[in-house]
């Protein structure tokens, strides 16, 4: 990736996350959606993505970057831990006991996926 395109991830993720910070969800949201949408690959800003549509209500398309960001990241204890406060508040309890169950194996130092 080019450098000036980093940078700019960079920035609109610290916006987002400047908005976060004051407690300004609804306008963190937009700028997380731009990270993902100039790096589809960027975890940090799947998860944060994710979080926040959690926060404001939007279950099903939390549970999206959720999925993006396990995808991603499959042995990162966090993103399976959202996972399945996402899944919870959706009220699909099968998916959240599976997700649960990973971040626990995780926790313990065991690997979702094999490197």
């Amino acid at each position: 990736m080019m450098n000036d395109g980093a940078s700019s991830i960079e920035a609109f993720f610290d916006d987002a996350s400047g908005h976060l910070a004051t407690g300004d969800i609804e306008a963190a949201i937009p700028l997380y959606r731009k990270c993902v949408e100039l790096d589809p690959e960027f975890f940090d800003g799947w998860h944060a993505l994710g979080m926040a549509l959690l926060k404001t209500g939007h279950v099903k398309e939390a549970i999206g970057a959720g999925l993006m960001a396990t995808t991603l990241r499959p042995n990162d204890l966090l993103a399976w831990t959202a996972l399945s406060q996402m899944y919870v508040k959706d009220g699909r309890i099968a998916e959240a006991e599976d997700a649960k169950s990973k971040a626990r194996i995780l926790s313990l130092g065991g690997k979702v996926v094999r490197p």
